[in-house]
């Protein structure tokens, strides 16, 4: 590998990276989860990782968990889900190991954020939520649209099934966009009588 740590031929294991490819992968997830630059979600760090084969999801678990406990990523809950985001101890670490990922992963990391960041900022500022209310026999829906945390909308909702509740979040987050202009323009837009 050109530019990067040459990689061990003993190890034939597909589990058990090598102390030098633990190392790259670490890497490669810092450099990710920096260029993002928003908390990102364990599914799409996971992902990242098996789209282009870099890592298994197994390995990928463990060196998010290494490197939290290490305290170069920090761990957050948001809307039911574990995001990350790089710590000011992991962009230290990565500038000083970086010269072990060479220029065509920082290429296609770059790549990838360029093409993704949409999505995954669209993912961590669109909410859709339901859960049962077994004393009420209700389903209710939890809607809403964040900027950067700020709460832009937040819709709560009764529902009779739970395949309501489901289609409710579905549409959500299929037509936010939609959903979210026309509700406002119906709010503030004068109707003549």
């Amino acid at each position: 590998m050109s530019g990067g740590i040459r990689l061990s031929q003993q190890n034939i294991h597909p589990l058990k990276p090598t102390e030098e490819m633990q190392i790259e992968h670490k890497i490669i997830l810092l450099y990710l989860i920096h260029k993002m630059d928003i908390p990102i979600s364990n599914s799409q760090i996971v992902q990242f990782a098996l789209s282009q084969n870099y890592m298994n999801f197994y390995n990928v678990q463990q060196y998010l968990i290494d490197m939290v406990n290490i305290e170069y990523l920090d761990e957050s809950r948001f809307n039911n889900t574990t995001r990350y985001i790089i710590t000011d101890q992991g962009i230290k670490a990565l500038d000083t190991f970086s010269k072990y990922l060479s220029n065509n992963m920082r290429y296609k990391i770059n790549n990838y954020v360029s093409i993704n960041l949409k999505n995954v900022k669209r993912d961590f500022e669109v909410v859709a939520n339901h859960f049962y209310e077994q004393s009420t026999n209700e389903y209710f829906v939890k809607l809403g649209v964040y900027d950067d945390d700020i709460m832009l909308m937040e819709l709560n909702i009764s529902v009779v099934s739970r395949e309501q509740a489901l289609l409710a979040c579905n549409n959500w987050k299929e037509n936010v966009d939609k959903l979210y202009a026309n509700i406002i323009d119906e709010l503030l837009v004068m109707k003549s009588k």
